[in-house]
C-alpha cells in the first residue's frame, strides 16, 4: 500500500487544521497516512513515502523558515524522490498575503526533485489556501484536494 506523508508547520494552528483535514480525507480514501509536524520529521524519512503533501503558513510571501530549512536539507536526496507525488497547501493573514507564492515555492522544490504534481482546473489551482483560520470554503478545498491526491496515488501506486 502507498504511504503518504502530510507534513506541516503551524504556529497559530491554522495550517495544522488544514493538515488534519487533508490527512483525514486521504486516510478515509483507504491510504496509509502519517501526519507530522515538519520539526518532528527527519528529512531522511522522505524516501519511504510515495506521496508528500506539505503545508506552511505564509511568511513574507513564502514558506515559513522551518519548512524552507527542511526542503533545503532534502537536497541530499536530489534525484531520489523522482516519481513520488508532491502537493502543497498554505494559510496566510490576508487575501493578498502570498498563499500562491508559498505553495509554488514548495512545489518548485518538489519539481526539482522530479516529483509529480497534480493541479486543479477549478477552485484553488495550486493547492488549498486559507485566509486566517480555515473556514468552510477552505476546508472544502482541503477535502476536494485530498480526494484528488488520493485518486492520483491510487492510479500511480496501485
Amino acid at each position: 500500500m502507498a504511504r503518504v506523508l502530510v507534513c506541516y508547520y503551524s504556529r497559530t494552528g491554522n495550517t495544522q487544521k488544514m493538515a488534519d483535514k487533508i490527512a483525514k480525507v486521504i486516510r478515509e480514501n483507504g491510504l496509509e497516512v502519517e501526519l507530522k509536524k515538519v520539526e518532528n520529521t527527519a528529512v531522511n524519512e522522505l524516501r519511504i513515502y510515495d506521496a508528500i503533501v506539505m503545508g506552511s503558513p505564509t511568511y513574507y510571501g513564502t514558506m515559513a523558515w522551518p519548512v524552507k530549512k527542511f526542503l533545503d536539507e532534502s537536497v541530499k536526496f536530489h534525484g531520489k524522490l523522482k516519481g513520488k507525488i508532491g502537493g502543497a497547501f498554505s494559510s496566510s493573514a490576508n487575501v493578498g498575503g502570498g498563499n500562491e507564492t508559498t505553495i509554488l515555492d514548495i512545489l518548485n522544490a518538489f519539481l526539482i526533485h522530479g516529483m509529480i504534481i497534480q493541479g486543479d482546473p477549478e477552485g484553488d489551482h495550486y493547492g488549498p489556501v486559507s485566509i486566517g483560520a480555515p473556514d468552510k470554503r477552505a476546508l472544502s478545498c482541503c477535502e476536494s484536494y485530498a480526494k484528488t491526491v488520493a485518486s492520483l496515488i491510487k492510479k500511480l501506486f496501485p
